[in-house]
Protein backbone atom coordinates (compact mmCIF):
# COMPACT_ATOMS: atom_id res chain seq x y z
CA UNK A 1 0.00 0.00 0.00
CA UNK A 2 2.83 2.30 0.57
CA UNK A 3 4.10 1.96 -2.95
CA UNK A 4 0.82 2.82 -4.20
CA UNK A 5 1.08 6.03 -1.90
CA UNK A 6 4.55 6.60 -2.93
CA UNK A 7 3.67 6.17 -7.06
CA UNK A 8 0.53 8.48 -6.91
CA UNK A 9 2.73 11.15 -4.75
CA UNK A 10 5.55 10.76 -7.27
CA UNK A 11 3.21 11.87 -10.10
CA UNK A 12 1.80 14.76 -8.59
CA UNK A 13 5.10 16.17 -7.66
CA UNK A 14 5.80 15.06 -11.44
CA UNK A 15 2.98 16.98 -12.68
CA UNK A 16 3.71 20.22 -10.46
CA UNK A 17 7.00 20.36 -11.24
CA UNK A 18 6.33 20.01 -15.09
CA UNK A 19 3.85 23.53 -15.07
CA UNK A 20 6.91 24.83 -13.10
CA UNK A 21 9.90 23.48 -15.87
CA UNK A 22 8.44 21.96 -19.05
CA UNK A 23 11.77 20.47 -19.93
CA UNK A 24 11.81 17.84 -16.65
CA UNK A 25 11.44 14.07 -17.48
CA UNK A 26 8.35 13.27 -17.89
CA UNK A 27 8.92 9.95 -16.70
CA UNK A 28 9.06 9.87 -13.14
CA UNK A 29 10.42 6.21 -12.62
CA UNK A 30 13.54 6.79 -15.03
CA UNK A 31 13.93 9.93 -12.75
CA UNK A 32 14.14 7.72 -9.85
CA UNK A 33 16.24 5.15 -10.98
CA UNK A 34 18.82 7.71 -11.87
CA UNK A 35 18.67 9.41 -8.33
CA UNK A 36 19.27 6.01 -6.61
CA UNK A 37 21.03 3.31 -8.45
CA UNK A 38 19.46 0.57 -5.64
CA UNK A 39 15.99 1.54 -5.62
CA UNK A 40 15.39 -1.88 -8.45
CA UNK A 41 16.85 -3.86 -5.53
CA UNK A 42 15.53 -1.63 -2.67
CA UNK A 43 12.17 -2.23 -4.35
CA UNK A 44 12.41 -5.03 -6.98
CA UNK A 45 8.77 -5.30 -8.19
CA UNK A 46 8.55 -1.58 -9.09
CA UNK A 47 11.05 -2.04 -12.16
CA UNK A 48 8.85 -4.63 -14.22
CA UNK A 49 6.13 -1.59 -12.99
CA UNK A 50 8.91 1.09 -14.75
CA UNK A 51 8.49 -1.03 -18.24
CA UNK A 52 5.07 -1.49 -18.43
CA UNK A 53 4.49 1.96 -17.80
CA UNK A 54 7.06 3.52 -20.52
CA UNK A 55 5.59 0.92 -22.70
CA UNK A 56 2.22 2.22 -22.14
CA UNK A 57 3.03 6.27 -22.44
CA UNK A 58 3.87 7.19 -25.84
CA UNK A 59 6.68 8.95 -26.86
CA UNK A 60 7.13 12.27 -28.57
CA UNK A 61 7.33 11.07 -31.87
CA UNK A 62 4.67 8.24 -31.76
CA UNK A 63 2.10 11.13 -31.10
CA UNK A 64 3.41 13.35 -34.02
CA UNK A 65 3.45 10.52 -36.33
CA UNK A 66 -0.15 9.43 -35.03
CA UNK A 67 -1.48 13.23 -35.48
CA UNK A 68 0.10 13.38 -38.99
CA UNK A 69 -1.81 9.97 -39.95
CA UNK A 70 -4.89 10.93 -38.39
CA UNK A 71 -4.57 14.37 -40.51
CA UNK A 72 -3.95 12.49 -43.43
CA UNK A 73 -7.02 10.77 -43.14
CA UNK A 74 -9.68 13.51 -42.28
CA UNK A 75 -8.20 15.39 -45.34
CA UNK A 76 -8.64 12.47 -47.50
CA UNK A 77 -12.54 12.07 -46.08
CA UNK A 78 -12.85 15.37 -46.49
CA UNK A 79 -11.76 15.95 -49.95
CA UNK A 80 -14.22 12.72 -51.05
CA UNK A 81 -17.03 14.43 -49.48
CA UNK A 82 -16.21 17.73 -51.04
CA UNK A 83 -15.79 16.39 -54.52
CA UNK A 84 -19.25 14.03 -54.28
CA UNK A 85 -21.16 16.96 -52.92
CA UNK A 86 -19.73 19.07 -55.59
CA UNK A 87 -20.48 16.36 -57.99
CA UNK A 88 -24.16 15.98 -56.90
CA UNK A 89 -24.22 19.95 -57.63
CA UNK A 90 -23.16 19.73 -60.77
CA UNK A 91 -25.66 16.85 -61.29
CA UNK A 92 -28.80 19.29 -59.89
CA UNK A 93 -27.74 22.19 -61.66
CA UNK A 94 -27.40 20.64 -65.16
CA UNK A 95 -30.72 19.25 -64.43
CA UNK A 96 -32.13 22.23 -63.06
CA UNK A 97 -30.97 23.96 -66.30
CA UNK A 98 -32.12 21.69 -69.15
CA UNK A 99 -35.92 21.63 -67.43
CA UNK A 100 -36.04 25.28 -67.33
CA UNK A 101 -34.95 25.34 -70.55
CA UNK A 102 -37.17 22.30 -71.74
CA UNK A 103 -40.29 23.83 -70.02
CA UNK A 104 -39.77 27.77 -71.61
CA UNK A 105 -39.13 26.19 -74.47
CA UNK A 106 -42.54 23.62 -74.38
CA UNK A 107 -44.42 27.11 -73.33
CA UNK A 108 -45.47 24.44 -70.50
CA UNK A 109 -48.53 26.51 -69.27
CA UNK A 110 -49.88 27.32 -72.90
CA UNK A 111 -49.67 23.41 -73.17
CA UNK A 112 -51.24 22.89 -69.97
CA UNK A 113 -54.46 24.75 -71.47
CA UNK A 114 -54.35 22.81 -74.54
CA UNK A 115 -54.01 19.46 -73.09
CA UNK A 116 -57.23 21.02 -70.23
CA UNK A 117 -59.13 21.43 -73.43
CA UNK A 118 -59.04 18.13 -75.16
CA UNK A 119 -59.37 16.56 -71.45
CA UNK A 120 -62.66 18.51 -71.45
CA UNK A 121 -63.48 16.80 -74.68
CA UNK A 122 -62.63 13.46 -73.70
CA UNK A 123 -65.10 13.84 -70.95
CA UNK A 124 -67.59 15.19 -73.29
CA UNK A 125 -67.11 12.64 -75.57
CA UNK A 126 -67.77 9.84 -72.88
CA UNK A 127 -70.46 7.71 -71.56
CA UNK A 128 -71.52 7.33 -67.67
CA UNK A 129 -68.52 6.05 -66.91
CA UNK A 130 -65.22 7.53 -67.79
CA UNK A 131 -62.16 5.77 -68.27
CA UNK A 132 -59.60 7.34 -66.10
CA UNK A 133 -56.63 5.53 -67.88
CA UNK A 134 -57.95 6.73 -70.75
CA UNK A 135 -58.07 10.04 -69.90
CA UNK A 136 -54.54 10.30 -68.72
CA UNK A 137 -52.74 8.91 -71.68
CA UNK A 138 -54.72 11.28 -73.86
CA UNK A 139 -53.99 14.01 -71.92
CA UNK A 140 -50.52 13.26 -71.86
CA UNK A 141 -50.02 12.55 -75.60
CA UNK A 142 -51.76 15.95 -75.98
CA UNK A 143 -49.28 17.30 -73.56
CA UNK A 144 -46.13 15.63 -75.55
CA UNK A 145 -47.66 17.01 -78.68
CA UNK A 146 -48.25 20.31 -78.04
CA UNK A 147 -44.66 20.94 -76.47
CA UNK A 148 -43.33 19.57 -79.62
CA UNK A 149 -45.59 22.15 -81.96
CA UNK A 150 -44.53 25.13 -79.22
CA UNK A 151 -40.77 23.99 -79.53
CA UNK A 152 -40.56 23.92 -83.28
CA UNK A 153 -42.35 27.06 -83.45
CA UNK A 154 -39.17 28.74 -81.46
CA UNK A 155 -36.30 27.26 -83.46
CA UNK A 156 -38.43 28.65 -86.38
CA UNK A 157 -38.72 32.41 -84.69
CA UNK A 158 -35.33 32.38 -83.44
CA UNK A 159 -34.08 35.72 -84.89
CA UNK A 160 -37.65 37.12 -84.40
CA UNK A 161 -38.05 36.38 -80.83
CA UNK A 162 -34.28 38.02 -80.27
CA UNK A 163 -35.98 41.49 -81.58
CA UNK A 164 -38.76 41.22 -79.11
CA UNK A 165 -38.54 42.36 -75.59
CA UNK A 166 -41.19 39.89 -74.50
CA UNK A 167 -39.69 36.65 -76.18
CA UNK A 168 -35.63 37.71 -76.61
CA UNK A 169 -35.20 36.25 -72.82
CA UNK A 170 -36.18 32.51 -74.39
CA UNK A 171 -33.69 29.18 -74.12
CA UNK A 172 -32.53 29.82 -78.05
CA UNK A 173 -32.34 33.83 -78.71
CA UNK A 174 -30.56 33.78 -75.07
CA UNK A 175 -28.40 31.12 -76.26
CA UNK A 176 -28.79 28.88 -73.33
CA UNK A 177 -29.78 26.02 -75.87
CA UNK A 178 -28.72 25.48 -78.94
CA UNK A 179 -31.52 24.77 -82.47
CA UNK A 180 -30.39 21.68 -82.92
CA UNK A 181 -30.81 20.29 -79.33
CA UNK A 182 -34.33 22.10 -79.33
CA UNK A 183 -35.09 20.26 -82.71
CA UNK A 184 -33.94 16.93 -81.04
CA UNK A 185 -36.28 17.64 -78.15
CA UNK A 186 -39.35 18.66 -80.24
CA UNK A 187 -39.15 15.54 -82.77
CA UNK A 188 -38.99 13.21 -79.39
CA UNK A 189 -42.00 14.29 -77.47
CA UNK A 190 -43.89 14.85 -81.11
CA UNK A 191 -42.72 11.18 -81.86
CA UNK A 192 -43.54 10.00 -78.48
CA UNK A 193 -46.65 11.90 -77.99
CA UNK A 194 -48.50 10.80 -81.37
CA UNK A 195 -47.34 7.26 -80.72
CA UNK A 196 -49.03 7.44 -77.19
CA UNK A 197 -52.12 8.02 -78.72
CA UNK A 198 -52.08 6.07 -81.26
CA UNK A 199 -51.38 2.98 -78.89
CA UNK A 200 -53.66 4.34 -75.97
CA UNK A 201 -56.44 5.63 -77.51
CA UNK A 202 -57.28 5.65 -81.52
CA UNK A 203 -55.73 6.03 -85.00
CA UNK A 204 -58.20 9.15 -84.94
CA UNK A 205 -56.64 11.03 -82.09
CA UNK A 206 -53.62 10.35 -83.37
CA UNK A 207 -54.41 12.24 -86.73
CA UNK A 208 -55.95 14.95 -85.19
CA UNK A 209 -53.05 15.52 -82.81
CA UNK A 210 -50.10 14.89 -85.99
CA UNK A 211 -52.27 17.30 -88.64
CA UNK A 212 -52.20 19.63 -86.02
CA UNK A 213 -49.02 19.61 -85.07
CA UNK A 214 -47.86 20.25 -88.67
CA UNK A 215 -50.64 22.59 -88.84
CA UNK A 216 -49.26 24.95 -86.00
CA UNK A 217 -44.82 25.06 -86.35
CA UNK A 218 -45.15 24.50 -90.60
CA UNK A 219 -48.72 26.94 -92.20
CA UNK A 220 -49.68 29.02 -89.00
CA UNK A 221 -45.64 30.03 -88.09
CA UNK A 222 -44.41 30.61 -91.15
CA UNK A 223 -47.83 32.73 -91.70
CA UNK A 224 -47.46 35.26 -88.87
CA UNK A 225 -44.40 36.79 -91.03
CA UNK A 226 -46.40 37.07 -94.54
CA UNK A 227 -50.26 37.82 -93.78
CA UNK A 228 -52.92 38.73 -91.08
CA UNK A 229 -55.04 35.98 -91.70
CA UNK A 230 -52.71 33.85 -89.44
CA UNK A 231 -55.03 34.52 -86.44
CA UNK A 232 -57.77 32.67 -88.28
CA UNK A 233 -55.55 29.73 -88.54
CA UNK A 234 -54.38 30.03 -85.10
CA UNK A 235 -57.68 29.47 -84.01
CA UNK A 236 -58.24 26.40 -85.79
CA UNK A 237 -55.03 25.17 -84.49
CA UNK A 238 -56.89 26.13 -80.67
CA UNK A 239 -59.86 24.29 -81.69
CA UNK A 240 -58.84 21.02 -82.73
CA UNK A 241 -57.77 19.73 -79.05
CA UNK A 242 -61.16 19.61 -77.90
CA UNK A 243 -62.11 17.53 -80.82
CA UNK A 244 -59.12 14.93 -80.53
CA UNK A 245 -59.95 14.40 -76.50
CA UNK A 246 -63.66 13.68 -78.25
CA UNK A 247 -62.32 11.59 -80.94
CA UNK A 248 -59.85 9.79 -78.23
CA UNK A 249 -63.60 8.79 -75.99
CA UNK A 250 -66.03 8.30 -78.61
CA UNK A 251 -64.09 6.84 -81.42
CA UNK A 252 -65.92 9.04 -83.97
CA UNK A 253 -66.60 12.76 -84.50
CA UNK A 254 -70.40 13.67 -84.05
CA UNK A 255 -72.40 16.80 -84.76
CA UNK A 256 -72.56 17.92 -80.58
CA UNK A 257 -69.12 16.87 -80.70
CA UNK A 258 -68.16 20.42 -82.46
CA UNK A 259 -69.96 22.51 -79.55
CA UNK A 260 -66.40 22.93 -77.44
CA UNK A 261 -64.42 23.21 -80.62
CA UNK A 262 -66.42 26.17 -82.11
CA UNK A 263 -66.55 27.96 -79.09
CA UNK A 264 -62.85 27.87 -78.57
CA UNK A 265 -62.70 29.17 -82.01
CA UNK A 266 -64.52 31.75 -81.85
CA UNK A 267 -63.49 32.54 -78.49
CA UNK A 268 -59.51 32.60 -79.58
CA UNK A 269 -60.59 35.77 -81.82
CA UNK A 270 -60.91 38.50 -79.24
CA UNK A 271 -58.34 37.09 -76.62
CA UNK A 272 -55.82 37.40 -79.82
CA UNK A 273 -57.27 40.86 -81.27
CA UNK A 274 -56.59 42.42 -77.47
CA UNK A 275 -52.86 40.70 -77.08
CA UNK A 276 -52.13 42.30 -80.66
CA UNK A 277 -53.28 45.63 -79.65
CA UNK A 278 -51.56 45.68 -76.54
CA UNK A 279 -48.09 43.95 -77.84
CA UNK A 280 -48.32 46.18 -81.40
CA UNK A 281 -44.57 47.32 -81.04
CA UNK A 282 -43.21 44.20 -79.93
CA UNK A 283 -44.86 42.70 -83.46
CA UNK A 284 -43.31 45.61 -85.13
CA UNK A 285 -40.18 44.81 -84.61
CA UNK A 286 -40.15 41.45 -84.60
CA UNK A 287 -41.79 41.18 -88.18
CA UNK A 288 -44.88 39.82 -87.78
CA UNK A 289 -48.10 40.82 -89.72
CA UNK A 290 -51.06 41.12 -87.31
CA UNK A 291 -54.21 42.93 -88.11
CA UNK A 292 -53.45 45.50 -85.17
CA UNK A 293 -50.16 47.12 -87.33
CA UNK A 294 -52.51 48.20 -89.97
CA UNK A 295 -54.99 49.37 -87.82
CA UNK A 296 -53.77 52.99 -86.23
CA UNK A 297 -57.17 53.69 -84.20
CA UNK A 298 -57.83 50.42 -83.03
CA UNK A 299 -61.30 50.30 -84.39
CA UNK A 300 -61.42 47.37 -86.33
CA UNK A 301 -58.98 45.51 -83.90
CA UNK A 302 -62.13 45.90 -81.57
CA UNK A 303 -64.80 45.44 -84.20
CA UNK A 304 -63.46 41.82 -85.14
CA UNK A 305 -63.07 41.17 -81.28
CA UNK A 306 -66.42 42.23 -80.64
CA UNK A 307 -67.84 40.38 -83.41
CA UNK A 308 -66.52 37.46 -82.74
CA UNK A 309 -67.83 37.47 -79.44
CA UNK A 310 -71.90 37.75 -80.46
CA UNK A 311 -70.71 34.33 -82.28
CA UNK A 312 -70.25 33.03 -79.00
CA UNK A 313 -74.06 33.76 -77.80
CA UNK A 314 -75.89 30.81 -79.64
CA UNK A 315 -72.95 27.91 -78.39
CA UNK A 316 -74.90 27.61 -75.45
CA UNK A 317 -78.18 26.72 -76.98
CA UNK A 318 -76.80 25.07 -79.52
CA UNK A 319 -75.41 22.72 -76.57
CA UNK A 320 -78.47 22.52 -75.07
CA UNK A 321 -80.50 21.61 -78.17
CA UNK A 322 -78.16 19.21 -79.88
CA UNK A 323 -78.46 16.98 -75.96
CA UNK A 324 -75.15 17.85 -74.62
CA UNK A 325 -75.86 20.01 -71.69
CA UNK A 326 -78.96 20.24 -69.76
CA UNK A 327 -80.90 23.82 -69.82
CA UNK A 328 -79.17 25.66 -67.16
CA UNK A 329 -75.84 25.42 -69.30
CA UNK A 330 -77.90 27.83 -72.36
CA UNK A 331 -78.54 30.32 -69.50
CA UNK A 332 -75.35 30.21 -67.58
CA UNK A 333 -73.55 30.31 -71.16
CA UNK A 334 -75.46 33.70 -72.21
CA UNK A 335 -74.41 35.41 -68.93
CA UNK A 336 -70.83 34.37 -69.55
CA UNK A 337 -70.88 35.22 -73.19
CA UNK A 338 -72.77 38.60 -72.39
CA UNK A 339 -69.84 39.56 -69.46
CA UNK A 340 -66.71 39.12 -72.28
CA UNK A 341 -68.94 40.90 -75.08
CA UNK A 342 -69.03 44.01 -72.89
CA UNK A 343 -65.34 44.30 -72.32
CA UNK A 344 -65.50 43.78 -76.01
CA UNK A 345 -68.12 46.87 -76.45
CA UNK A 346 -66.24 48.88 -74.36
CA UNK A 347 -63.12 48.68 -76.46
CA UNK A 348 -64.58 49.36 -79.43
CA UNK A 349 -66.15 52.55 -77.53
CA UNK A 350 -63.06 53.46 -76.03
CA UNK A 351 -59.90 51.98 -77.62
CA UNK A 352 -57.33 52.16 -74.52
CA UNK A 353 -54.63 50.18 -73.43
CA UNK A 354 -56.30 49.30 -70.13
CA UNK A 355 -59.76 48.37 -71.70
CA UNK A 356 -58.01 46.08 -73.96
CA UNK A 357 -56.46 44.58 -71.12
CA UNK A 358 -59.57 44.21 -69.43
CA UNK A 359 -60.78 42.15 -72.61
CA UNK A 360 -58.15 40.25 -72.54
CA UNK A 361 -58.04 39.19 -68.71
CA UNK A 362 -62.42 38.39 -69.46
CA UNK A 363 -61.18 36.24 -71.90
CA UNK A 364 -58.81 34.40 -69.77
CA UNK A 365 -61.84 33.68 -66.96
CA UNK A 366 -64.26 32.54 -69.87
CA UNK A 367 -62.81 29.71 -70.92
CA UNK A 368 -62.19 27.73 -67.57
CA UNK A 369 -65.65 29.02 -66.60
CA UNK A 370 -67.47 27.98 -69.84
CA UNK A 371 -65.42 24.54 -70.06
CA UNK A 372 -66.30 24.13 -66.27
CA UNK A 373 -70.09 24.28 -66.63
CA UNK A 374 -69.79 22.35 -69.91
CA UNK A 375 -68.78 19.41 -67.67
CA UNK A 376 -70.88 20.36 -64.66
CA UNK A 377 -74.62 20.36 -66.78
CA UNK A 378 -73.11 17.51 -69.12
CA UNK A 379 -75.84 14.81 -70.27
CA UNK A 380 -75.32 10.96 -70.87
CA UNK A 381 -74.15 10.78 -74.63
CA UNK A 382 -77.29 10.91 -76.66
CA UNK A 383 -75.10 9.73 -80.10
CA UNK A 384 -74.50 6.70 -77.73
CA UNK A 385 -78.25 6.19 -77.09
CA UNK A 386 -79.09 7.14 -80.49
CA UNK A 387 -77.19 4.26 -82.04
CA UNK A 388 -78.75 1.84 -79.79
CA UNK A 389 -82.28 3.52 -80.77
CA UNK A 390 -81.48 2.55 -84.22
CA UNK A 391 -80.21 -0.65 -83.66
CA UNK A 392 -83.43 -1.50 -82.27
CA UNK A 393 -85.75 0.46 -84.95
CA UNK A 394 -83.85 -1.50 -87.71
CA UNK A 395 -84.75 -5.08 -85.71
CA UNK A 396 -88.52 -4.65 -85.23
CA UNK A 397 -89.52 -4.50 -89.19
CA UNK A 398 -87.93 -8.30 -88.91
CA UNK A 399 -89.81 -9.17 -86.03
CA UNK A 400 -93.10 -8.00 -86.99
CA UNK A 401 -92.50 -9.90 -90.33
CA UNK A 402 -91.83 -12.82 -88.19
CA UNK A 403 -95.43 -12.25 -86.26
CA UNK A 404 -97.66 -11.84 -89.33
CA UNK A 405 -95.68 -15.62 -91.30
CA UNK A 406 -95.94 -16.98 -87.90
CA UNK A 407 -99.84 -15.77 -87.91
CA UNK A 408 -100.23 -17.02 -91.50
CA UNK A 409 -99.88 -20.61 -90.84
CA UNK A 410 -101.61 -20.93 -88.12
CA UNK A 411 -104.25 -20.29 -89.85
CA UNK A 412 -103.75 -22.72 -92.53
CA UNK A 413 -103.78 -25.06 -90.34
CA UNK A 414 -106.71 -24.47 -88.62
CA UNK A 415 -108.23 -24.70 -92.43
CA UNK A 416 -107.00 -28.38 -92.70
CA UNK A 417 -108.29 -29.38 -89.45
CA UNK A 418 -112.03 -28.20 -90.49
CA UNK A 419 -111.24 -30.03 -93.87
CA UNK A 420 -110.40 -33.08 -92.06
CA UNK A 421 -107.00 -32.96 -94.41
CA UNK A 422 -103.75 -33.87 -92.88
CA UNK A 423 -100.63 -32.11 -94.44
CA UNK A 424 -97.13 -33.70 -94.06
CA UNK A 425 -94.34 -30.99 -93.81
CA UNK A 426 -91.83 -30.63 -96.14
CA UNK A 427 -89.18 -31.95 -93.94
CA UNK A 428 -90.82 -35.18 -93.98
CA UNK A 429 -90.67 -35.61 -97.73
CA UNK A 430 -86.59 -35.09 -97.67
CA UNK A 431 -86.47 -37.79 -95.09
CA UNK A 432 -88.09 -40.50 -96.41
CA UNK A 433 -87.72 -39.90 -100.38
CA UNK A 434 -84.22 -38.99 -100.49
CA UNK A 435 -82.89 -40.78 -97.33
CA UNK A 436 -84.93 -44.03 -95.98
CA UNK A 437 -82.18 -45.01 -93.60
CA UNK A 438 -83.15 -41.48 -91.60
CA UNK A 439 -86.67 -42.13 -89.28
CA UNK A 440 -89.71 -41.39 -90.28
CA UNK A 441 -91.11 -38.00 -88.44
CA UNK A 442 -93.59 -37.87 -86.40
CA UNK A 443 -97.16 -36.34 -87.54
CA UNK A 444 -99.28 -36.57 -84.69
CA UNK A 445 -98.71 -32.88 -83.26
CA UNK A 446 -100.10 -31.74 -86.76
Amino acid sequence: MWRTSLSLSSKRLLSLSSNLNPNLNPNPISSLQKRSPSFDSSYGGLSSFSQLYSSTIPNESTKIGLGINQLGIAATATASVDASSSLSRDLVGVVSHYGRCYWELSKAKLSMLVVATSGTGYVLGSGQVIDLAGLCYTCAGTMMVAASANSLNQVFEIKNDAKMKRTMQRPLPSGRLTASHALAWASTVGIAGTSLLACKANALAAGLAASNLLLYAFIYTPMKQLHPINTWVGAVVGAIPPLLGWAAAAGEISLNGMILPAALYFWQIPHFMALAYLCRDDYAAGGYKMISLADVSGRKTALVALRNCLYLVPVGYLAYQWGLTSGWFCLESSLFTLAIGGTAMSFYLNRTTKNARRMFLASLLYLPVFMSGLMFHRLYNNWQSSLVDDSATETLPSSRFMSESESVDNEKQLKNMASGKQVRPPVAYASVAPFPFLPAPSYSHY
